[in-house]
């Protein structure tokens, strides 16, 4: 992708990601930090070599792995997901912070992402493009590699939006202003937008408006997406609810093993304490709960239905390490 002339400089991303970081340290802890950026270098030593010795026993010839592409809106569970299919040796793992595919979070060219897919010798490449997410049916059409499959990741509208606060701040209010402004430029927050959404995000005050209910307006945006795509009309789309995820792990991994063709294993789960989802709705703009709220409906009637698992290659039917 060509990147806007608006980026902020190295020196200012610099700062704000430390900013970022520190936000998140004192909201959410050191401890969780470390987990969610997998920065346990003995965890991550450990997967390393079990990829290796996975290639060697299993590695598929060059040029036959399959793309799985992870979208949604970030503060999802994204992470969750990711830390589980790591686990598999089968998986090559490109997440948002790899410099080799990834820009500041965003994809490099198309040419880039096809080249390393080709080059994998895993059965499967997890990719996790969630600034791209509204180029998902693109991705899913890269030309000269095996045909991919997408996971969209949701979450409860007031959970998420509590979450990205504690983390970014108000990022996505700022985003909502510049394209209501017309400033946002090239920025992904603005592209693939229809004209009723435009017609949506122009008619809110936002400097009246506070972060949480712009979280929440943002969230309504992006998650749209997945039926303004016709995401929900393919069998190469699974929706995946990070509240059904945490409540019961092990069924919602062995769901989306079943989806892959790709067996599922207790590890995949292990991570993850299981919970009872908690709603803790926040004091929204009515007209932003409103929208949210019918669009919660949508995603749930998604969710509960069947899977339409599509055919995998002969090559990605490994036996497991």
């Amino acid at each position: 992708m060509a990147h806007s002339d608006d980026e902020p400089s190295a020196l200012a991303y610099t700062a704000r990601r430390i900013a970022r970081h520190v936000r998140w340290v004192r909201t959410e802890g050191l401890r969780r930090l470390i987990e969610e950026d997998r920065l346990n270098p003995v965890e991550r030593a450990g997967i390393a070599v079990a990829k290796t010795r996975w290639r060697l026993r299993h590695g598929v010839p060059a040029g036959q792995a399959r793309p799985v592409y992870l979208v949604g809106l970030q503060r999802s569970g994204t992470n969750m997901l990711v830390r589980g299919l790591d686990n598999a040796p089968e998986f090559e793992v490109r997440n948002e912070n790899d410099r080799r595919v990834f820009h500041r979070f965003q994809l490099r060219a198309d040419t880039v992402l096809a080249a390393t897919i080709r080059r994998s010798r895993h059965a499967y490449v997890l990719v996790k493009p969630l600034c791209e997410s509204h180029r998902v049916d693109e991705l899913l059409a890269l030309p000269g590699v095996a045909p991919g499959l997408a996971v969209w990741a949701w979450r409860d509208v007031d959970d998420r939006a509590r979450s990205e606060v504690a983390k970014f701040g108000d990022a996505n209010l700022r985003a909502l202003r510049a394209i209501a402004d017309g400033s946002i430029g090239g920025r992904w927050q603005g592209q693939r937008l229809d004209a009723e959404t435009y017609e949506l995000v122009h008619g809110f005050d936002y400097d009246r408006m506070d972060p949480h209910t712009g979280a929440a307006l943002f969230w309504y945006v992006r998650n749209s997406l997945y039926f303004r795509l016709g995401l929900d009309r393919r069998g190469d789309v699974l929706l995946s609810s990070y509240e059904a995820l945490v409540a019961d792990p092990q069924r919602q991994l062995a769901r989306l093993c079943a989806f892959l063709d790709f067996p599922y294993h207790p590890r995949l789960a292990a991570h993850i304490a299981p919970r009872a989802p908690r709603r803790r709705p926040l004091a929204l703009d009515p007209r932003v709960r409103a929208l949210c709220d019918e669009l919660t409906s949508r995603l749930a009637a998604a969710a509960d239905a069947p899977i339409a698992t599509q055919p995998i290659p002969s090559a990605a039917r490994q036996n497991r390490d």
